[in-house]
């Protein structure tokens, strides 16, 4: 019925458009948030021991109401002329200093009541880079950007009414500042559909639902890592099979074992004919570069 009555009003497509009413529906403002993850590497002072080495994640800190002074995920609002990614690499730009760092899209949130403000969706890229190359620096809309060893562990399993609920500890650190917030995971199955949903417990000073957010990308992630070549965007050009292997297990949450690690590696590999520089106490190993035309068969783990 509505067809025909439009095909009577219009006769074209240009002249339905030419008197489309723009305002008949509400309009939800729409941001972009990236999370910024890198491998932070501490040598240690005791030469024996390997350097110390954590995932981290890069936070600004909100100069301005709602949640002024809070942490938050770098981000901002997309221009109404902008594709969602190119809104995503302008604000990247804008409020960190970064550029040319390997981005993904990870997921788009639409809770009603996320943003205080008004409406808002608000869809998120995970970014992977080597720390050694960026340069950080807070734009004109955060009051500090800095970086934070992030971890997130299971607390707590409870089931009700036939709903598990996993409640994990998320926390951001560094010589600072220490953010802390709790996540629940609660996980339904009804006719062999599984529905998962998760909410904020605990904000802690973790702005807007960034919390859930970082959650998310942690799970995405470590999931991604074990089934892709993701986590060469997080080395250098140059690297042992040592850092490598490191920067697994530290995604992971678990020590892998070296032989089967290599073995698995290999095809993702190329031995450049050179070592490492020798370091007091350890031998000099061989340094390898990303073989971008590995072929993918399966997963890696």
């Amino acid at each position: 019925m509505c067809n025909n009555i439009i095909e009577k009003q219009y006769k074209t497509e240009e002249e339905f458009l030419a008197n489309y009413d723009a305002n008949k529906y509400e309009k939800p403002s729409v941001t972009v948030d990236m999370l910024i993850f890198t491998i932070n590497k501490t040598k240690s002072e005791n030469y024996r021991a390997l350097s110390n080495k954590s995932l981290q994640i890069l936070m600004v800190k909100r100069k301005d109401y709602p949640y002024k002074d809070k942490w938050a995920i770098p981000g901002g609002f997309a221009k109404i002329d902008e594709n969602i990614k190119d809104s995503a690499l302008r604000e990247l730009k804008e409020e960190t200093n970064l550029d040319n760092v390997y981005m993904e899209q990870l997921y788009t949130w639409g809770d009603v009541g996320r943003d205080p403000r008004t409406r808002v969706v608000s869809v998120s890229y995970m970014a992977l880079a080597n720390k050694e190359e960026l340069d950080v620096k807070a734009g004109d809309d955060a009051a500090e950007a800095n970086w934070f060893d992030v971890s997130y562990t299971l607390d707590n399993v409870t089931n009700e009414d036939g709903i598990e609920k996993k409640d994990y500890i998320l926390q951001l650190k560094n010589d600072e500042v220490t953010l802390q917030a709790t996540i629940r995971e609660n996980k339904t199955i009804n006719h062999n559909i599984i529905d998962i949903k998760y909410e904020i417990i605990n904000n802690g000073d973790i702005a807007f639902d960034h919390a859930k957010i970082i959650a998310y990308a942690l799970y995405r992630l470590k999931t991604k890592v074990e089934w892709s070549d993701i986590a060469f965007h997080l080395m250098p050009d140059e690297f042992t099979i040592g850092d490598l292997q490191d920067t697994y297990s530290l995604i992971l949450g678990k020590e892998l074992i070296a032989p089967n690690f290599r073995r698995k590696m290999k095809p993702m590999l190329i031995d450049i004919g050179k070592e490492s520089e020798d370091i007091a106490g350890h031998r000099p190993a061989k340094l390898f570069k990303f073989n971008p035309n590995w072929k993918e068969e399966g997963g890696i783990f």
